[in-house]
């Protein structure tokens, strides 16, 4: 079992404390949101979609480190993404954390630093909000 020190690490504070595209956008295409009820944690997020593609976004985060984190790696890379890559990245953070997968690659390799949550149950739904929010904002536009 990972120890906590390697769940609540610098690399994680860094990230928690800088998180992109913070705040709501104006007149977004599309808004999701999903909370965890065992910590209380909310994560909004809005976005449009241009070309197939994530061409603006918008989050508002009240949530645990965790989360957090997962929401500023998200917010770093979004910017360009189709929700086809998206909803494969949250494929594989959900695979990570719940079934001892292998966690993302290339751009979105820094989720990797989440993979210690494996370990506690009780703090995967928290780190995963992000993904949940963003797949339900997809939902609403069809894409």
């Amino acid at each position: 079992m990972a120890d906590l020190d390697d769940i609540y690490n610098l690399k994680l504070l860094e990230l928690a404390s800088d998180i992109p595209h913070s705040g709501r956008i104006e007149h977004p295409g599309a808004t999701g949101s999903a909370h965890s009820k065992l910590c209380g944690s909310t994560i909004t997020v809005g976005l449009d979609l241009e070309d197939g593609r994530i061409s603006r976004f918008g989050q508002e985060v009240k949530a645990c480190l965790l989360g957090q984190a997962a929401a500023a790696i998200v917010g770093r890379e979004i910017i360009g993404t189709t929700p086809a890559e998206l909803r494969e990245v949250a494929g594989q953070m959900r695979r990570m954390l719940k079934e001892s997968g292998t966690p993302p690659s290339g751009r979105w390799a820094d989720l990797a630093l989440l993979q210690p949550v494996r370990d506690y149950k009780h703090r995967q739904a928290s780190t995963l909000l992000v993904f949940d929010a963003i797949e339900r904002a997809l939902e609403t536009v069809g894409a």
